[in-house]
């Protein structure tokens, strides 16, 4: 069936396109024209003069919905992306927070299944840890050093995994990031006490990117009467290195989110959410839990840090236009096209271009969704549009 959305603001990669249409056919985006004359036997959407835009790209995301990845269950990862799909995520990998080997072979299972299906939103699983500083890492973590014998045989069996963090100064992380690279697997770094030279020498065996950028890592520091640089500082002064930001407005205040996108750009800059199970759910942690929900935030029991978000990804464009002053237009793409890029997929999806996945959603003046497609699926859930 041919879809033709007109009477909206387009965002194309050349800028905001004011008049004209997008037309939708199997699946696929067959045109952005400057015209939004009705095409013959189209179903015509109007966009009521609201913004169309490119779906957005989770490449950091735990869980939502009630549940979380790592339950390694068909449902939980069905409900999860299910929950985020709603909010505008209509690419997600989903992602494994620190686990025994044991549980990502799950998780690995699960993924390949899913990304096997038609019209599937999930493109590759997400891996953080279990190679995390201890010190860095927090309770809730399990950690231990990098196993070549271990993530050798794992990704010799798999092509599922396209991203996996790690603490970059770990013994055998440098090999570590040269084995993903070869394999075509985005290497991060995160939970990490690194300054500068051990930054620059993880940058170049292929850590490129920064996980949760300001949180898990130092800033400038200070020890005895001499003062450093943290691992923050480090990552700004290499021009290349790419970060992400849980642009929440808790886990960084919105000075700072307008720091990172002053110094990073919008195409070394992508929004995450971290979210936890919590996100896009009326579920809240139950008594004797070692988290909290608590000022629009997970946090540790006892205060001791933040545990993750409950945020979601139209949320986080929200944030950035409204607490960090971006225009739209940016917000936008740091949620959509650069995490397209970095992930490696940009060539179907993260932009409204021909041939390109039918991903689009519909934002009104106040940035809520209001109707999503996902590879030419309207997920009615969405859509209070028509």
């Amino acid at each position: 069936m041919l879809t033709q959305i007109i009477n909206g603001q387009i965002l194309t990669p050349q800028g905001w396109l004011n008049e004209g249409s997008v037309l939708i056919s199997d699946g696929k985006i067959l045109e952005v024209t400057n015209s939004d004359l009705a095409v013959i036997g189209a179903k015509v959407v109007d966009a009521k003069g609201m913004y169309i835009v490119p779906g957005f790209v989770a490449m950091n995301v735990h869980g939502g919905g009630g549940h979380d990845f790592k339950e390694c269950t068909e449902e939980a990862f069905r409900t999860a992306v299910s929950a985020h799909l709603k909010h505008g995520a209509t690419t997600i990998f989903p992602t494994l927070s620190s686990s025994p080997i044991e549980t990502i072979y799950k998780a690995v299972s699960i993924c390949e299944n899913l990304m096997a299906e038609k019209n599937s939103p999930v493109l590759g699983l997400h891996v953080e840890g279990p190679y995390l500083n201890a010190k860095m890492a927090g309770p809730l973590y399990e950690v231990k050093n990098p196993d070549p014998e271990e993530y050798v045989t794992l990704l010799e069996k798999t092509n599922c995994i396209k991203r996996w963090d790690i603490s970059p100064e770990l013994p055998g992380a440098h090999d570590f990031a040269r084995y993903l690279t070869s394999k075509g697997i985005l290497p991060a770094i995160t939970h990490t006490e690194a300054e500068f030279g051990d930054i620059k020498a993880a940058y170049a065996a292929g850590f490129t990117h920064a996980a949760q950028f300001y949180n898990a890592m130092p800033g400038f520091h200070k020890r005895r009467e001499y003062k450093y640089e943290g691992t923050v500082e480090s990552v700004y002064l290499i021009d290349d290195m790419t970060v992400e930001v849980i642009a929440d407005g808790k886990h960084l205040p919105g000075t700072i989110l307008r720091l990172v996108y002053k110094l990073k750009g919008v195409e070394r800059t992508c929004l995450v959410t971290d979210a936890l199970s919590f996100a896009a759910s009326d579920i809240k942690p139950g008594d004797g839990s070692p988290v909290i929900i608590e000022d629009g935030v997970c946090k540790v029991a006892d205060h001791s840090s933040l545990a993750g978000s409950i945020a979601t990804m139209d949320v986080l464009v929200r944030t950035m236009v409204q607490k960090a002053n971006v225009p739209l237009a940016d917000a936008v793409r740091m949620a959509s096209e650069t995490p397209a890029r970095m992930m490696g997929v940009l060539g179907r999806t993260g932009t409204l271009q021909r041939g390109k996945d039918a991903d689009i959603i519909i934002m009104d003046r106040n940035l809520a969704i209001r109707a999503v497609w996902s590879m030419g699926h309207l997920v009615e859930e969405a859509n209070t549009l028509f």
